[in-house]
């Protein structure tokens, strides 16, 4: 198993969809995977220390399990079939491991909550897992069906914007 951090919880502009975006603590690799909306905001709110009135779905579980005298020990991102991710919350009671089939969101949600590791497994990171580019500069397809190099967008063509957001009338 490998253990792995939250990098970063998304969301696309095109689509208004969720992305949690796991990194391996000692490699390069990342594991993005697709979540609902409200997972996101869960593990979200905890990452930033919000407070919240009531408790929301995944303290509910965090109280039911500490109160029956149980422990999460830690999550497992564990399979990937037809491209969905399946996890297990693994938790300890009563001198039993007992390993509870999850989503990904869930399970990663609960273990912020009870700040337990998360894994993802090998196979799935072989499968999944993402290195970023070596480089900053990507290739795009020119105007004259050539690749060129187009690296960092640099202050010149950013004046127009500059121009734009200058140009604006607040008061009105």
């Amino acid at each position: 198993m490998i253990e792995v951090v939250i990098d970063s919880v998304r969301v696309s502009l095109m689509s208004q969809h969720r992305i949690v975006v796991l990194r391996e603590e000692n490699g390069e690799r990342y594991l993005p995977i697709w979540i609902g909306p409200f997972e996101a905001d869960a593990i979200t709110i905890q990452l930033q220390g919000i407070e919240v009135v009531r408790p929301m779905t995944h303290d509910l579980l965090r109280q039911i399990t500490e109160s029956l005298d149980g422990e999460i020990t830690h999550v497992v991102i564990s399979d990937l079939q037809n491209e969905t991710f399946f996890a297990e919350i693994v938790l300890e009671a009563n001198g039993e491991t007992v390993e509870i089939d999850s989503r990904p969101s869930d399970a990663v949600a609960l273990a912020v909550r009870v700040d337990v590791p998360i894994y993802v497994a090998e196979e799935v990171m072989e499968r999944a897992g993402m290195q970023p580019e070596e480089e900053l500069g990507v290739l795009s397809q020119g105007p004259d069906g050539v690749e060129e190099e187009v690296g960092e967008t640099g202050d010149e063509d950013l004046d127009v914007f500059r121009d734009f957001i200058e140009g604006l009338d607040i008061d009105n």
